[in-house]
């Protein structure tokens, strides 16, 4: 018995034969999409005058100041929105830019 196996012999013997791959079938492959150009708009070029319709506002009254119980002054905010959650939080953050102290007095719609 030989016990000496060259390399070759090794690999058939632990992976099996040589695989050869499996022939490819030739099937004919449609395209999806069509061939498309691009080309300019044309709602670019036109542009119609729309009549600005009606936006919803609502006015922030604020009463800001830097002082602790100093004095204050009475401030509005107009937001364009219809949540006065986030009109009330809009109008606050910009007078935090200036001003220290911020409270709110009322949020009407206009």
């Amino acid at each position: 018995m030989n016990t000496e196996l060259t390399e070759e012999e090794m690999r058939q013997a632990l992976f099996g034969g040589p695989e050869y791959p499996a022939p490819k079938i030739d099937s004919p492959v449609q395209d999806t999409a069509p061939d498309v150009e691009m080309g300019q708009p044309v709602n670019a070029a036109k542009k119609k005058k729309v009549s600005k319709a009606f936006t919803p506002r609502l006015r922030v009254t604020l009463r800001v100041g830097n002082e602790f119980e100093g004095k204050m002054h009475e401030m509005v905010h107009e937001a364009d929105t219809l949540s006065s959650l986030v009109a009330e939080q809009e109008a606050t953050k910009t007078a935090r830019k200036k001003f220290r102290f911020v409270e709110v007095v009322s949020v009407k719609s206009m």
